[in-house]
């Protein structure tokens, strides 16, 4: 691990270049400490097709690179010196709701995925997935969709498990909304979810917009947990 005075201002926060040529590339930030993976992952996504607009070693720096460079996703580390990952997930998402973060760390830990969920996180990744994983969870968290490692997404189902059951509480979404909120609860896309219900994604994507809203939700997790928590969607 390098100290932060030895990294240089490039090292330190990589501003943003607008790429006018290839606006459809998806834009990516790195929040990582250790900086050899830190740059092997940059040449990396690089070389995948992503475009890489900002990067930084610390929580303290990272809010700020973030509204400057403006990522689409941002892969945040934990274990930062000075404010830890999640506090600064917290602050990134207060200050740029539009960017999805997905944690990336060593730890997989339950007590630390819920509170990376609770912060605003998307995605929780643990670092011995391949880069080509992360490139796919980028790929989801851009769709609207939650990236977790396998070998927690049964720990995030069974927490929903525990809920399921909770009395029916007044409708607060309508009878369509449910339907297209039990679909993702089942584990349908959006894709998916447009041809079952023989609508369009458009008007799948707006149909959980307005969920998101009425259940004061992030995300189809959050959404998800939330329904099963009132007792609108049920888990097969």
């Amino acid at each position: 691990m390098h100290s932060e005075q030895n990294l240089s201002p490039q090292d330190k926060g990589r501003r943003a270049r607008p790429d006018q040529s290839q606006p459809t590339k998806t834009r990516v930030m790195l929040v990582e400490d250790h900086r050899s993976y830190r740059e092997s992952l940059s040449d990396a996504l690089t070389e995948r097709g992503f475009e890489i607009v900002g990067e930084c070693s610390n929580g303290e720096e990272a809010p700020a690179i973030a509204v400057s460079a403006r990522p689409d996703v941002i892969l945040m580390d934990v274990t930062l010196p000075g404010i830890d990952g999640i506090e600064t997930t917290k602050q990134i998402r207060q200050q740029r709701p539009e960017t999805a973060v997905i944690i990336l760390t060593m730890h997989a830990d339950q007590d630390m995925l819920s509170k990376s969920i609770a912060a605003g996180a998307t995605g929780y990744l643990v670092k011995d997935v391949s880069v080509d994983e992360i490139g796919s969870a980028i790929k989801s968290v851009i769709a609207g969709e939650t990236a977790l490692s396998p070998n927690l997404a049964a720990t995030v189902l069974a927490e929903v498990r525990k809920m399921d059951g909770a009395p029916k509480a007044e409708r607060v979404i309508t009878k369509r909304e449910e339907e297209v909120l039990q679909m993702i609860a089942n584990g349908c896309s959006t894709p998916e979810v447009a041809e079952q219900l023989f609508i369009s994604q458009k008007t799948v994507k707006n149909h959980l917009a307005s969920i998101y809203q009425k259940l004061d939700a992030r995300d189809r997790t959050q959404a998800v947990l939330q329904a099963v928590r009132m007792g609108i969607v049920t888990l097969n």
